[in-house]
């Protein structure tokens, strides 16, 4: 097996949930699909899905919920 990364594109605010009320899109151990969302980056009140290019098991989340993140970062790390 082999480790991927899913990175952001875009500087912004990441979040794991698509409302604060709301389940976390995926955990680490949960199976991930090609075009799955692992995530949001919110750019002025502006939210980008962030998706998976990958098939794999979510090994670990490198930033926090609500964390400030920039282009580049890595954000997930996953087992394909």
């Amino acid at each position: 097996m082999s480790k991927a990364e899913i990175r952001t594109p875009l500087p912004g605010i990441f979040y794991r949930k698509p409302a604060p009320d709301e389940p976390r899109f995926k955990n680490p151990g949960d199976k991930v699909a090609v075009g799955d969302v692992i995530g949001l980056v919110e750019v002025m009140k502006t939210f980008t899905q962030i998706t998976s290019d990958v098939e794999g098991t979510v090994l670990s989340f490198l930033v926090e919920d609500e964390e400030a993140v920039m282009p580049g970062q890595v954000l997930v790390e996953i087992e394909t």
